[in-house]
């Protein structure tokens, strides 16, 4: 039997890369937000006080209607005027004395196992960026999309930058991500726990709801997804 072409003339099929999308609060770090018990943090030592509360519930009430606390994601009215050394140097220390232990097992295996199949790990959330960095490190996670907050000379203004990773936003950060790495997110994973992780659930081909919150178990039963517990 004669071969249509020679077996050195057969060229390897190349699989576009993948990525697995990790969000962070009650998704890799099970539980409330790590920006409230950074703020308590900040409270104890003086740093905030009554007064960038008070700036905080304000800012909240002008939102409302519909109550939310979408707002307060995308505005930090406790940290405008404040020192950006003062606020980012205790990151490193909260994470290993409030952070580290509350990682999830779960979470950690799930994150090694796409790292065996070579898919690329980012960590995608809204928190602050001087709060996710020492976690990615930690868990050696390649990419890291967090919020950013504004600086005007050494002190934040309080405003988040765009796109803002949450909502819309995040999915637009993991199509901008899509882009410039060349993965196709029909093709990738996506972990996450709220309806503000919907839009890169609904974008990916591999939509994982982590612990369900304010009707995302409902979302993930009604279009066949996987609901994972992760502690």
């Amino acid at each position: 039997m004669t071969l249509s072409r020679p077996l050195s003339k057969i060229e390897p099929i190349m699989s576009s890369p993948i990525a697995a999308f990790f969000d962070l609060d009650n998704t890799i770090i099970p539980g409330a937000a790590i920006e409230r018990d950074y703020f308590f943090l900040l409270w104890r030592q003086g740093v905030v006080g009554a007064h960038d509360f008070f700036k905080s519930s304000l800012w909240l009430i002008r939102k409302i209607p519909p109550f939310s606390l979408d707002p307060l994601r995308r505005h930090k009215p406790y940290l405008a005027g404040k020192s950006v050394a003062t606020i980012e140097s205790q990151a490193q220390a909260f994470f290993w004395e409030k952070v580290c232990p509350r990682i999830s097992e779960h979470a950690r295996s799930a994150i090694d196992a796409h790292r065996a199949e070579n898919h690329l790990i980012v960590l995608l959330t809204g928190s602050p960026d001087f709060l996710v960095e020492p976690l990615a490190t930690f868990l050696k996670i390649e990419q890291v999309a967090a919020g950013r907050l504004e600086r005007g000379d050494t002190v934040y203004t309080g405003h988040m930058i765009d796109p803002y990773p949450y909502r819309d936003g995040k999915r637009v950060v993991a199509e901008q991500l899509a882009t410039k790495k060349g993965f196709d997110l029909r093709q990738c994973y996506m972990y996450g726990d709220s309806p503000g992780d919907l839009p890169v659930l609904e974008a990916v081909g591999n939509p994982r709801v982590v612990n369900p919150i304010r009707g995302m178990a409902r979302v993930a039963r009604r279009r066949g997804w996987p609901i994972l517990r992760w502690q």
